[in-house]
């Protein structure tokens, strides 16, 4: 023991400030069981979201702070809810969700919250009140793609749009997002809707279907691949135009390869699962959020990256650039961006390869 310690020790302070160090290093070291709760492995996007949580947990700063157990369930909501109620018997330290539903895993969280667990929705969030919620800010990559699009078309063209998936909310809050800005612009103007279905062909197909009504198009706004509504413009002897679409890779590098492609993607990266592990750590350190409901803003990634875009404030757009942050030799349906800042998930890591 040194001498500041041993002059310290023997008095009441000296003991406290002794106790609250040695707390302080243990929580420090302490290692928490955190169950992540997923409801189904239906698409590349979840199948990527827990690679990188396996992966993130393995690598400083989570090694040896995270026993990490995974529970993957039917895509049905009781079967998600029977699974919480197993894991709550469980006692962990933690939970994280991708929710089947918003409101459905209400009760059952909140009994877990009662038992003193913390509790983290993250992509698809609860509403539960006790729950911590982490999300993507589409209303921000909403504007961020519009008002890209704007940009790249002088504030003037003719706009096909995705409606996504018919009575999601996530799509239904980003088509919003972007009518909301294109209604700043007179000169933009909506000629066409299609229902993509977050998947490849109907993209194409309501593409393909709107291309044969309209002889002029200047822009595309899709929530799914964009690579379905450029094939379809190819098929139709159309010449590229710009598009905004979701972060896929398979995207990414037809937009750097394609010449005269122009494209935005907005990213809803995977490894907000990773986000999410982090987060019940530094709660469960006593480092507390000031707000239940985090907004998450992930850089977009475009082709072009005109100076005059009006983005939203505090986040940003980089330029997609083959071997940094797209990806030819991996498969199409990675979602990028790969890795946060605070750990490196290598691009094979998230590909699972």
């Amino acid at each position: 023991m040194t001498g500041w310690h041993s002059a310290i020790a023997g008095t009441a302070v000296g003991a406290a400030l002794m106790l609250g160090l040695a707390q302080g290093a243990t929580a420090a070291d302490k290692t928490y069981t955190i169950y992540l709760s997923n409801n189904f492995v239906g698409n590349d996007w979840r199948q990527q979201m827990l690679r990188s949580a396996n992966v993130a947990v393995t690598k400083p700063p989570l090694a040896g702070r995270v026993n990490l157990k995974v529970e993957v369930v039917e895509t049905t909501v009781q079967a998600q809810i029977n699974s919480l109620n197993n894991i709550i018997r469980a006692k962990p330290d933690a939970i994280v969700i991708d929710a089947g539903s918003g409101t459905a895993l209400n009760p059952t969280i909140e009994k877990a919250c009662a038992d003193g667990i913390v509790v983290i929705s993250f992509d698809q969030v609860v509403t539960a009140d006790c729950a911590y919620k982490l999300e993507s800010n589409f209303d921000v990559m909403s504007q961020n793609q519009a008002e890209w699009l704007v940009a790249v078309l002088g504030g003037k063209g003719k706009i096909f749009m995705d409606r996504g998936l018919a009575g999601a909310p996530i799509s239904e809050r980003l088509v919003k997002g972007v009518e909301d800005i294109f209604k700043k612009y007179p000169g933009i103007e909506v000629i066409g809707y299609f229902n993509g279905n977050y998947a490849l062909g109907p993209e194409q197909e309501g593409v393909a279907s709107l291309l044969a009504a309209h002889p002029q198009v200047d822009g595309i706004f899709t929530q799914a691949y964009g690579t379905g509504a450029m094939k379809a413009l190819q098929d139709a002897g159309r010449p590229p135009v710009p598009i905004a679409a979701a972060a896929f890779n398979g995207t990414a590098v037809a937009c750097v390869n394609t010449p005269g492609a122009k494209c935005i993607l907005g990213a809803n990266p995977p490894y907000l699962s990773a986000e999410a592990i982090k987060l019940a750590v530094e709660i469960l350190d006593g480092k507390k959020p000031a707000d239940k409901h985090i907004l998450f803003n992930s850089p977009g990634l475009a082709t072009d990256t005109p100076a005059n875009v009006n983005y939203a404030p505090g986040s940003s757009v980089v330029k997609l650039e083959a071997g940094k942050n797209v990806f030819p030799d991996l498969a199409p349906g990675i979602s990028l961006p790969i890795s946060p800042d605070w750990v490196e998930i290598t691009p094979k890591e998230a590909a699972g390869s």
